[in-house]
């Protein structure tokens, strides 16, 4: 890897900004100051450091976010505020993008990251990764309900696999919610399932990813970098 590459990477500005720094002879290579900025470098066995101080280089990042509503799981819109940017002041480093994606008004757990092999694992209908969510409904479920999601449903141009239902408690008398899990992410498919059983999806908000539950502590719009034990888990998949 190159070394200016590799300062971008860390955190350490624009390559033209990393190039300065590079020239200024703020950089060392196993004790060795180095000004040209196109050296090629081994991240895993060469000492780097800046002002003295080692860089610790980090190819692949996992954040998980507790989405907010309002903003957009992409990467870039001329129009709306998107999960990259939420995160852009910690991560504007790193060319992070979600894996898979929440509509606009639905929150909970979202994972970001540049692992590329990760996310396809995570999102290839081959895995059928489970999602679990939470959804405020207009109206109380029944078991024919809990049995037609079970038998799988037709939207649009496909059939939905089995999914599970469940009804859950409510702190608010006026308020029903019921708990699903599916095994795709189709687009709007949660809430196309409920439409197609005469209902209607008030809020949604996913609680679950495969091994990844949302950490209860994350506030919305609130993130982290996963624990060594949650990436563990994620790479068995």
């Amino acid at each position: 890897m190159r070394l200016d590459k590799l300062l971008s990477h860390s955190g350490f500005g624009t390559r033209k900004d990393v190039k300065k720094l590079i020239q200024s002879g703020a950089i060392t290579i196993n004790g060795e100051t180095v000004t040209k900025s196109s050296l090629h470098i081994e991240p895993e066995t060469d000492l780097v450091c800046c002002y003295d101080e080692p860089i610790a280089y980090q190819q692949y990042y996992y954040v998980m976010l507790n989405k907010p509503d309002g903003i957009i799981s992409a990467t870039f819109d001329h129009l709306h505020e998107t999960v990259i940017d939420w995160v852009a002041l910690d991560y504007q480093h790193v060319d992070l993008f979600p894996v898979g994606r929440l509509d606009i008004d639905t929150t909970g757990l979202l994972l970001l990251t540049n692992d590329g092999q990760l996310a396809h694992r995570l999102t290839s209908p081959k895995h059928q990764v489970p999602k679990v969510y939470q959804a405020k409904i207009a109206k109380s479920i029944t078991d024919v309900d809990i049995a037609t999601f079970q038998n799988g449903i037709k939207i649009d141009d496909y059939v939905t696999r089995p999914a599970q239902l469940r009804s859950l408690p409510s702190n608010q008398p006026d308020e029903i919610w019921a708990e699903v899990t599916i095994y795709e992410g189709k687009f709007h498919q949660v809430k196309k399932m409920f439409q197609s059983i005469d209902n209607l999806v008030l809020k949604l908000h996913r609680i679950s990813m495969g091994p990844i539950t949302l950490d209860e502590h994350l506030a919305e719009g609130e993130y982290r970098e996963l624990t060594a034990e949650e990436l563990r888990l994620l790479k068995e998949i």
